[in-house]
């Protein structure tokens, strides 16, 4: 999965552009999505890991390597208040 993705630094996403829609249309993707998305939390949280975010702009697909501070239902939180939306992630690992 790596190969299509391009590496981005985490204090670069606040300059990109998110369309509405989702990466993902199967449901148990998108579940899946939720709960490594959870354990990446906790993981970040409790051991500071840090973690792969695969997901999408309106330009390109990225990565990112960081560590998860927050959750909620339509956005992922990292430090330094940078968001990703969650509809534009395909996974994390």
């Amino acid at each position: 999965m790596n190969v299509d993705f391009e590496t981005i630094e985490k204090e670069a996403i606040t300059e990109l552009h998110f369309p509405e829609n989702d990466v993902l249309d199967d449901r148990e993707e998108i579940e899946q999505r939720h709960v490594d998305l959870d354990r990446a939390l906790s993981l970040g949280n409790l051991e500071h890991s840090k973690i792969k975010i695969f997901f999408e702009d309106d330009s390109s697909k990225r990565v990112v390597e960081t560590t998860i501070w927050g959750v909620t239902d339509e956005r992922v939180i990292l430090k330094q208040g940078v968001v990703i939306p969650i509809n534009r992630i395909y996974k994390s690992i």
